[in-house]
């Protein structure tokens, strides 16, 4: 099997689309052709795509005491009257990438309003489509130095509605949570996952 991709984005024809709605986020229809694996171009294909456009997640982490500040959060796409689950779910600090903006600077933003914490050593750590079947979304995860005891508190800005609590969680505590799914949104498990694969390097690097 080739390690490249043999279709680029050439390889879709637009026919038209239309916007449906636009409001918090925008939904569109799309009409494409693709080219198939086996030959040829495919038949007309319809499609609504949900349009975000791109998001930064922080990773905050306090190397000295091993540990990682969450925020939790009412989400209604996790209401779901009969689940015994809450829709209050714990988080990676988060936030939408405006136009103009650079993923790194939003990092930094959000982790102080989200949180009250300043990051330093803020590196990449990873970027992934988010559900791109129907949904356009590009995910950047940050890496951050944070000390962990200036977490604390309420935040958020009134404005957009946003009513956040800080939580302070052990590494392995967090870690836990994902393998049990108390901690079950995509972004956070990424992160966390992500962490626990190098948090030993971080720690070399940052203490």
């Amino acid at each position: 099997m080739s390690e490249r991709n043999e279709f680029s984005q050439q390889d879709i024809e637009i026919l038209d689309e239309e916007t449906l709605y636009k409001g918090f986020f925008e939904l569109k229809r799309i009409r494409f052709k693709h080219k198939l694996f086996a030959g040829g171009t495919s038949g007309v294909v319809t499609r609504e795509l949900l349009v975000k456009g791109a998001a930064s997640a922080v990773v905050a982490y306090d190397p000295q005491a091993d540990s990682v500040v969450l925020v939790e959060q009412v989400r209604i796409g996790a209401y779901d009257p009969q689940s015994s689950q809450s829709p209050w779910l714990l988080e990676l600090i988060a936030g939408m990438v405006e136009k103009g903006e650079m993923p790194e600077e939003v990092a930094l933003r959000e982790s102080e309003e989200e949180a009250g914490v300043k990051i330093e050593h803020l590196r990449h750590a990873i970027s992934f489509w988010d559900s791109p079947g129907g949904v356009l979304e590009r995910i950047h995860i940050f890496a951050g130095k944070v000390d962990s005891t200036t977490a604390k508190g309420l935040h958020g800005l009134a404005e957009e509605h946003e009513d956040i609590r800080v939580r302070v969680v052990k590494r392995e505590t967090a870690y836990q949570w994902v393998c049990e799914g108390k901690i079950d949104n995509g972004i956070a498990v990424t992160g966390l996952l992500w962490l626990e694969l190098n948090y030993r390097k971080l720690q070399n690097d940052w203490r």
